[in-house]
């Protein structure tokens, strides 16, 4: 390889540049990685590089592919990618069906192990994985419209509701009952309190804290609690009836002040089966540290879902406990935040701080 093309290489993997994918890999000789050149991975040293033509010369020399931008799933070509976009729509299309990995395998003329590998490099998650989760879009849908639950649970596919616990816990967010219902018979136990980043609401169910948000008003902070959840049953915290919220939100609150670790308290996760995937890494990195929306995507393997990430954050209820204020824009900057930006600069300038005199998170 000349030089002038070296060069090349090196200025599109500094890009990160999408254009060049195809044309060649780059391999890591400390990680013994190799990537495509718009990968997502943090950049190596420029004397650790090294370039091949295709995956298989890269792997002739003992380097494997990366998993979080899968090289092998790119040089595959279109006709595997279209091969997958049908097992896709023929899962959703039988949603309700029990699919073996085999069967779905035949359809796409593949062997069962090439399209469990190539499914979740193209897709982030396996064909079960998917095939789950449109389940638990087509049961929502049917428990939003009115549908009963007995009714909706086998639509879905799910066989028995015992299958729906098993399978759907902490996706649905609470029983498919109280799902239908917006929340109604949930029992949800709050309390509002000043904090140094202005007035704090905290909620939880008998399962954990659901929800934390920051306002200019208690009572804004209660109708956003209200809007979240229209039916459930909502109290003021007591001791001898609800979660100990009283004993937690001090905790929070001297974590916010910067004299105390961010308290770790058991946790009520809303949402979709990818948005508590997000959430489950946010709350792994470092006090201090800051992610990029496409970094996150990444780590969880779906570096193409980078807005979704970013809406996954969006939709997070519960402030300071699921950190989505450490992860910014690509360039840097701030990005958005629900709870406002000066909120959000406050809290990685307090981190930081904390990280600096030793303050373990």
């Amino acid at each position: 390889m000349n030089a002038l093309t070296e060069q090349l290489y090196r200025e599109a993997i500094a890009r990160r540049d999408a254009r060049f994918d195809g044309r060649f890999v780059y391999a890591v000789v400390t990680t013994g990685v190799y990537c495509r050149p718009a990968c997502a991975a943090r950049p190596a040293r420029p004397e650790n590089l090294r370039f091949f033509a295709d995956c298989d010369a890269a792997e002739a020399a003992g380097f494997r592919g990366c998993r979080r931008c899968y090289p092998r799933a790119l040089a595959a070509g279109a006709a595997l990618g279209d091969a997958l976009v049908r097992v896709a729509a023929y899962l959703d299309a039988h949603v309700d069906q029990p699919l073996s990995l085999a069967h779905l395998a035949n359809a796409a003329g593949i062997s069962a192990a090439h399209l469990q590998r190539s499914f979740k490099a193209h897709f982030g998650i396996s064909p079960k994985a998917y095939q789950a989760a449109a389940r638990l879009r087509l049961l929502k849908a049917a428990l939003r419209s009115g549908e009963s639950v007995l009714k909706a649970v086998f639509d879905a596919g799910f066989g028995s509701t015992s299958r729906v616990y098993e399978q759907v816990d902490g996706q649905l967010g609470m029983t498919p009952s109280a799902y239908r219902a917006f929340g109604a018979g949930e029992q949800i136990s709050y309390a509002v309190r000043d904090s140094v980043l202005g007035p704090m609401l905290m909620a939880a169910t008998t399962r954990g804290v659901c929800f934390v948000h920051f306002g200019d008003s208690a009572e804004n902070l209660i109708n956003a609690l209200r809007a979240e959840y229209p039916r459930a049953e909502l109290s003021v915290s007591a001791a001898a009836t609800a979660p100990p919220l009283d004993h937690w939100m001090a905790a929070l609150d001297a974590h916010l002040a910067g004299v105390a670790a961010r308290p770790e308290l058991p946790l009520d996760l809303r949402g979709t089966a990818f948005q508590v995937r997000v959430w489950r890494f946010l709350m792994s990195i470092k006090e201090g540290a800051v992610v990029s929306y496409a970094e996150t995507a990444a780590a969880i393997e779906q570096p193409r879902a980078v807005r979704a990430a970013a809406s996954a954050c969006a939709a997070n209820n519960i402030a300071v406990l699921i950190p989505c204020h450490r992860v910014l824009r690509g360039d840097g900057s701030l990005g958005g935040y629900r709870w406002g930006l000066e909120r959000k600069r406050a809290l990685i300038d307090a981190e930081r701080r904390r990280r600096a005199e030793g303050i373990e998170s």
